[in-house]
């Protein structure tokens, strides 16, 4: 199975890079500004991002981490909410703020919306907008990325993995076949 790599690392700082400035125009600066990251990899790309800000704006806006898993319409386990929320870091109160929510791939729409669903269990904030690094299209649910890194038109035959450094030992983006038998 051939695995084609889309973004070298120098090619997601680039991007990640973009997509900071993009968030201080879209939010005016950085007052009321809140970062959250969709864990797993999400988590990785919010701290970059929130790393990036420091260097580019020196301010320490908010950062947290919601874990969506209890939050999907896939689940019906009223005790993976509780799980979902004990494993999400989310130490500040969202009310009023614009928060920006950082995931790794935006696909079918069902991920985003678990996440606004977590989300509002923390308050009710001013604003919410999505940043993602990779778009592959494929909706299901009406959402869609106010900032984006790439688009990558893909079919359902493919997955687009994101590798990030402190998961995977390496930063890059690749994408590969799926097996036949495998639906991602």
């Amino acid at each position: 199975m051939a695995r084609n790599q889309l973004l070298s690392e120098n090619d997601m700082k680039r991007a990640l890079t973009r997509m900071t400035y993009e968030m201080i125009e879209r939010n005016q600066g950085t007052d009321n500004l809140a970062i959250v990251g969709i864990k797993t990899r999400g988590e990785s790309l919010a701290e970059w991002i929130h790393r990036r800000l420091w260097e580019l704006e020196a301010v320490d806006v908010p950062l947290g981490f919601l874990d969506v898993r209890g939050y999907r319409d896939d689940q019906s386990d009223p005790q993976s909410i509780q799980s979902s929320k004990a494993a999400s870091d989310l130490p500040f109160d969202v009310s009023g703020k614009h928060v920006f929510l950082v995931d790794d791939v935006l696909m079918t729409g069902r991920t985003i919306r678990s996440a606004m669903d977590a989300l509002v269990d923390y308050g009710r904030p001013s604003k919410i907008s999505l940043m993602t690094l990779i778009d592959r299209g494929h909706r299901e649910l009406p959402i869609r990325a106010d900032i984006v890194g790439k688009n990558i038109p893909s079919s359902h035959k493919e997955r687009v993995q994101v590798l990030v450094a402190a998961i995977d030992g390496e930063n890059g983006v690749y994408i590969e076949e799926m097996p036949a038998d495998t639906k991602e």
